[in-house]
């Protein structure tokens, strides 16, 4: 099983283009690997408790409840929107996760790793974290460089301290456990210099999952939300499912959460005697014009802000192709125009319209399955065997390295009729065979490339499958057998109109 997860978001403002970023990366590596052949669960929600939204909902007049219920609405507009084919999206004031997370915080204390004692310090109400004064960077959040409050209050703490020698041991024998290499030294580092406890209950607050053995405290709301992980999976109730699904295989995070994910996270599951996910993959911010998105700078742009002109396929393409995962990225409107009209309109997009016209024009779409294997035909071979190995990328999230590998494909079939020239062969009929088996091979070509780019383009590459004329999808899978280029089967095709239409920009 492959269980992929994004964080769960925080339900106080729409999805921007970073919140999707993580989703999309998320959705695109759940789609490859059900084209492998693999079963895959693919988990994203919202995370709906906490200061923050409580505060939210009073500041509107609404019950935290009602607030959450209006907004998250959303998240699920956002991800239809862009195509996101999650297994299933779970809340934490979901019954199911309200149960499992006073189970698990229960386990822990039965490890003894719970105790009652007094918190004084910095809490940034916009992250919903605790920090020292030296994590501080001139007296403010480091994240959201806002000013922080004093929370003091009697609250139950995890011996988080009690783990930093085995999570060290745990990261040295499992070096892809955090990924890439710089943020796995940055985990290192922080847990070299020496873990604190944490509390782990506010009793200042009700919006909250109460705690077992004291109804008078809620969780914090940072252990509420981590435990959605198992929660989803079945932990509490579901054994079988749970133990065909955990570990994660992924927990996809912001450079922005890593500590929780690859610190605390691990460590809670230690207490609770349970399997460590396989890997924590971090990736940078998305910035516009070099800055971090936010309300306060006023340059958050939405996914509902592109896709109108750029589709949700281009959308996807874009941010999969130009964004890599791990550094900040940085978003444009001209590079993202830029990168629509040079890859989709003209390399694959052109393709798809030159083939399937030639195909109409000189077989009305009926083209014979006719084999081609010269030497004229070996860089479509080649090319999609190259992409096919490419694809493997997503495994370790180089979707910028994947699609750069399947784009090969497309290179070279566009040269192939450029080389063979059909529009010349169907001049000659003496050359009527030789033109059937150059229009089966561009064809061919285009059903190979409609399975790899499926992952990230499904829309597009659905569209393309059903103007072949095929049956069934193009990620039905599995890959190995379904993307062996060979001899186009004898169907009929259809033109349609331009797939990726050329986006006009002015100077």
């Amino acid at each position: 099983m492959i269980y992929i997860t994004t964080p769960i978001y925080y339900p106080n403002d729409r999805p921007h283009l970073g919140t999707a970023y993580t989703t999309l990366v998320a959705d695109a590596v759940a789609r490859y690997w059900r084209l492998k052949g693999e079963e895959v669960w693919f988990l994203t929600g919202t995370d709906e408790h906490g200061l923050k939204i409580a505060r939210a909902a009073e500041e509107r007049g609404m019950t935290p409840q009602a607030w959450v219920d209006h907004i998250v609405e959303r998240f699920h507009e956002a991800w239809d929107l862009l195509d996101i084919s999650h297994d299933d999206f779970i809340r934490t004031t979901e019954d199911r996760h309200t149960a499992t997370v006073q189970a698990l915080l229960t386990a822990m204390r039965d490890a003894g790793d719970v105790y009652e004692a007094r918190y004084e310090g910095p809490y940034c109400v916009s992250c919903e974290a605790y920090y020292t004064e030296d994590q501080l960077v001139d007296g403010v959040c480091p994240i959201h460089e806002r000013p922080t409050e004093i929370h003091a209050e009697d609250n139950y703490f995890f011996r988080l301290s009690a783990y930093a020698d085995r999570l060290l041991a745990h990261i040295e024998a499992n070096p892809e456990f955090v990924t890439p290499e710089t943020r796995r030294n940055e985990v290192v580092s922080f847990v070299e210099q020496g873990l604190e406890d944490i509390s782990i209950s506010r009793a200042s607050l009700t919006w909250g999952v109460p705690l077992p053995w004291d109804g008078s405290h809620v969780a914090y709301v940072w252990m509420d939300a981590l435990i959605n992980y198992v929660s989803a999976a079945g932990y509490l109730d579901e054994p079988d499912r749970f133990a065909a699904t955990w570990p994660a295989w992924a927990h996809l995070v912001g450079k922005d959460i890593l500590r929780f994910h690859a610190i605390i996270w691990p460590a809670m599951l230690m207490s609770a005697g349970l399997p460590l996910p396989r890997q924590i993959a971090s990736h940078g911010f998305l910035l516009v014009g070099g800055e971090k998105m936010s309300k306060s700078r006023a340059n958050q742009i939405l996914p509902g802000d592109l896709v109108p002109t750029f589709g949700p396929d281009g959308y996807r393409y874009h941010f999969l192709r130009d964004v890599s995962f791990g550094p900040d990225g940085n978003f444009s409107w001209e590079g993202m125009a830029a990168r629509y009209n040079a890859d989709l309109a003209n390399d694959f997009g052109n393709l798809v319209n030159r083939t399937l016209n030639l195909a109409e024009r000189y077989r009305d779409g009926a083209v014979p399955a006719v084999a081609a294997d010269g030497p004229d035909e070996a860089p479509l071979r080649e090319g999609a065997a190259a992409a096919v190995e490419a694809l493997a990328g997503f495994e370790e999230f180089k979707t910028k390295q994947a699609l750069e590998g399947v784009w090969r494909l497309f290179r070279a079939a566009n040269a192939y009729l450029e080389a063979t020239e059909p529009w010349k062969l169907a001049k000659d009929p003496a050359q009527a065979g030789r033109l059937d088996e150059v229009l089966n091979a561009s064809l061919e070509a285009l059903r190979v490339g409609a399975i790899v780019t499926w992952p990230a383009m499904p829309r597009a590459a659905e569209t393309l499958w059903a103007r072949l004329g095929l049956d069934g999808g193009p990620g039905d899978g599995p890959l190995a057998e379904t993307a062996r280029f060979g001899t186009f089967p004898a169907v009929t095709v259809t033109k349609g109109d331009p797939l990726f239409p050329r986006i006009e920009t002015d100077e």
